[in-house]
């Protein structure tokens, strides 16, 4: 195989991948508001990290480079720009992706912490929506009062808005991408693992 035939299957993969990662974000967050009915909205950067941790593994797997996780993190940012919300909510999805590719290729850890350190990272990516709830408050209310939002509507979004709700917001998608990584090891082992690749996936 070439090295442009190489590069244009690494981009399909990603292609793929970032297409299953999104589809895990509609359903972590269609999931939430059916069985939620507070707090939805805050718990979908914990629950999608509990259940796409085999995604990830699968990206390192099928393109095992630096870049690959900015690409996925990136288009989910830009998804949540064109999609209405808050200008700066790409912002997360841009820096954590960078952020869990330089831990996975770029450090020195050992190869089983930087799946989880770099996965827990990338999972904080779906909080762009999410943070300026609790630090621009008052530029996201006259953001929705500029798109002709209710009064009604605003107070319902700023219900949950604490600073309780911000330390379970982050300490549940700490434990979510912990989980769903010892989780995504697991099934990565018993499906995926055919032959010894760039994944370690022993829970030794």
């Amino acid at each position: 195989m070439t090295q442009q035939q190489s590069r244009i299957k690494e981009l399909v993969s990603i292609g793929i991948y970032t297409a299953v990662y999104f589809l895990v974000v509609c359903f972590s967050t269609a999931f939430l508001k059916l069985t939620v009915p507070i707090f939805n909205s805050i718990m979908i950067p914990a629950l999608n990290a509990l259940l796409a941790g085999i995604v990830y593994l699968l990206v390192l797997d099928k393109v095992s480079r630096f870049g690959a996780l900015t690409t996925i993190g990136s288009v989910t940012g830009l998804f949540f720009l064109i999609t209405g919300h808050f200008p700066l909510a790409f912002v997360p999805g841009i820096v954590f992706s960078v952020l869990a590719d330089t831990i996975q290729y770029k450090t020195k850890l050992p190869s089983k912490a930087k799946l989880y350190v770099g996965y827990t990272a990338f999972s904080f990516g779906l909080t762009g929506p999410l943070l300026p709830l609790w630090f621009m408050k008052r530029a996201y209310i006259n953001e929705l009062a500029s798109r002709g939002k209710s009064q009604a509507y605003i107070d319902h979004v700023f219900s949950a808005i604490t600073t309780t709700s911000f330390v379970v917001c982050m300490i549940s998608i700490i434990i979510g991408g912990l989980v769903g990584m010892t989780i995504g090891l697991k099934i990565y082992a018993k499906y995926f693992a055919v032959q010894k690749g760039s994944i370690d996936a022993s829970q030794d």
